[in-house]
């Protein structure tokens, strides 16, 4: 007569490590991969809405903050693959391009890295999500235009979500502004956070 204890016992470790493997597989993760616009700058990472996000969500799913101030879109994609490689997101939020706009980079060059970016999620099976950015209106209207139309066209291209600038919002209120007039007070990050909620939540189908 067959021991079910002995044989339970043989298969108990495998059993858990099928367990442990599968929880792994299902876990869901949006990776932030932006500037100091999403890295918290002159304030702790903490602090950031994109931390504030994940606790609001309770890491279902979790949001992994991958943002570093000062980056460009060409940066941004270098360090992409080794974020993709440790963390397996499901999502991938672009929160890039507004240095390059600010330092008055060709947009045609601005569109390649970005592009690059998108394919680069998708190739690594994960979803790309792409924020418009905004540039301050004294870039001039033919540059803002063609900055701004970037957004537009890779996410018409991929056919991938286009999520609103949150700073479009924060700029309308000093106290939320930092003195250089360009990034968010720790203040703002609460109204940032709510605001990402409403727009992100439905793209990767929080409950």
């Amino acid at each position: 007569m067959m021991n079910f204890n002995n044989v339970f016992r043989w298969h108990y470790p495998f059993l858990l490590l099928l367990l442990l493997l599968t929880r792994v597989a299902s876990a869901e993760s949006l990776l932030v991969l932006g500037d100091s616009l999403s890295a918290g700058y002159r304030m702790s990472a903490s602090q950031a809405w994109p931390a504030l996000l994940d606790k609001k969500w309770q890491q279902q799913p979790e949001v992994i903050n991958g943002s570093i101030s000062g980056d460009t879109a060409a940066q941004g994609l270098a360090r992409l693959p080794a974020l993709l490689q440790q963390h397996h997101p499901r999502w991938v939020l672009i929160e890039l391009g507004a240095n390059d706009g600010l330092r008055g980079f060709p947009p045609q060059n601005i569109e390649q890295d970005l592009n690059k970016i998108i394919t680069t999620i998708q190739a690594a099976n994960a979803k790309p999500l792409l924020m418009q950015i905004r540039l301050p209106a004294n870039y001039g209207r033919r540059y803002n235009d063609a900055f701004n139309n970037i957004y537009v066209k890779l996410a018409q291209q991929h056919n991938i979500p286009l999520v609103p600038f949150f700073m479009e919002q924060v700029y309308l209120k000093s106290q939320w502004m930092q003195p250089d007039g360009l990034h968010p007070t720790p203040d703002a990050q609460a109204f940032i956070t709510e605001l990402m909620d409403k727009e992100l939540a439905p793209l990767v189908k929080h409950e």
